[in-house]
């Protein structure tokens, strides 16, 4: 059926798919660009805050695993609708509780539920796009997070009143705009229009424990460690460390924080145009294009040093906004490098990975809040945490076969 429609239709649903990425990370967005009042209206520690991404980390860890199976077992026609009104309904839900632990508890079926969005999306853009395609289709998938990002400081401002407890508003609005992309999904597409029929070539028939067992799984196990511990600590942190840490009112706050997505907004789709440029202009391979893409993102979250001396002004916030630039540009290298393990398991091992990413990263938030508890800084956990991608270079160099290159 797909072949009925027109060349502009796949990158019409890449578009729905940022569009799903966007709503993603509003819904995701809002406790951190709410932290100080619900902090203070739930008198939580820096710790505690913490722990509510931890406990978010880890349902998305199990999300991950149950919805990287499911979408190599169901079509994603039915499957994506359902994940994403689950973390529209969880971010809906948050706007009524009224302590810590019923938050937590909602948090925990958020983050369940968004986990399904990438195993969903990859497997779309797996079945819309030609391998050299990929990389930009994962720039367009993955640049929603930025847009989301974007958006949903002005809209708290506009939403968020003098009143304390004026956050549970904009969790509202922001929640049910999530019920309506599932509508439009319904509208747009055919329930076969995904399905992909992979030839059998037993010389390419690659079972999970040879791919699981293989060096180049962890390669990227290693590659998303670094790139998800630096993207994660600014997303969750940089409205406090922007107001805590440096000063800065809620509004300056928001508004930067709106100024910082764009940056990497622009990094993240940077980064497909120049793998497809080197691609074509040096007849470098695909692969090896995403490859310079990624080491030439580490360069720029390296700009997280600076942190450590720049107070309050202008160097500061230009530091940060390249660090952005290249923390989002790190994942479409990531996600098509994913796509070359398998044609067969693409939702099982985006799953797999995003499970062993967050189970293990996301107690950094604990442990940073604590060391912002001890230390009352936070320059020392984020200048550290632009460093961390270049695990994913040190791994790919020593653990990716040349002959996938």
């Amino acid at each position: 059926m797909t072949a009925q429609r027109s060349p502009l239709w796949k990158w019409y649903l890449c578009g729905l798919l940022l569009l799903a990425t966007t709503i993603n990370y509003m819904d995701r967005q809002t406790l951190a660009n709410a932290a100080v009042r619900v902090t203070k209206e739930f008198k939580l520690s820096q710790e505690q805050y913490g722990d509510l991404e931890l406990a978010f980390g880890w349902a998305f860890a199990v999300g991950s695993l149950v919805f990287g199976f499911l979408a190599d077992r169901f079509r994603v026609y039915w499957l994506y609708p359902i994940v994403l009104s689950g973390w529209s309904l969880m971010g809906i839900a948050s706007a009524h509780t009224e302590g810590y632990w019923p938050l937590l508890m909602c948090r925990v079926l958020l983050g369940f539920f968004e986990a399904g969005h990438w195993p969903c999306a990859l497997k779309t853009t797996f079945a819309l796009l030609d391998p050299k395609d990929r990389t930009m289709g994962n720039s367009v998938l993955q640049s929603g997070a930025s847009i989301g990002a974007v958006v949903t400081p002005p809209m708290m401002i506009w939403l968020m009143t003098d009143d304390i407890s004026s956050w549970r508003f904009a969790f509202e609005v922001i929640g049910g705009i999530g019920l309506l992309w599932v509508v439009v999904w319904f509208l747009s597409i055919r329930k076969t229009e995904l399905d992909v029929v992979v030839p059998d070539d037993p010389s390419k028939r690659e079972g999970m424990w040879d791919i699981l067992l293989g060096r180049r799984f962890w390669a990227l196990a290693a590659l998303i460690f670094g790139a998800q511990t630096c993207w994660h600590l600014f997303r969750v942190w940089l409205p406090k460390f922007m107001q805590e840490g440096r000063g800065y009112s809620e509004t300056e706050a928001l508004t930067f924080n709106s100024a910082y997505y764009i940056g990497t907004d622009i990094g993240c789709i940077a980064a497909g145009f120049i793998s497809l440029w080197l691609a074509r202009r040096f007849a470098i391979s695909a692969h090896g294009a995403r490859r310079w893409v990624y080491a030439g993102a580490c360069v720029m979250t390296s700009f997280s040093v600076l942190l450590l001396w720049l107070p309050k002004g202008w160097p500061l916030m230009g530091a940060i906004l390249v660090v952005g630039a290249g923390a989002l540009a790190l994942f479409p290298c990531y996600y098509s490098f994913v796509q070359e393990l398998s044609d067969r398991h693409v939702g099982r091992l985006t799953g797999l990975l995003s499970t062993w990413v967050w189970a293990v990263s996301s107690p950094m938030h604990k442990l940073f809040g604590r060391m912002v508890d001890e230390t009352k800084s936070f320059d020392m956990g984020m200048a550290m945490a632009g460093l961390a991608p270049w695990l994913g270079v040190i791994a790919m160099k020593l653990l990716w076969d040349r002959k996938a290159q």
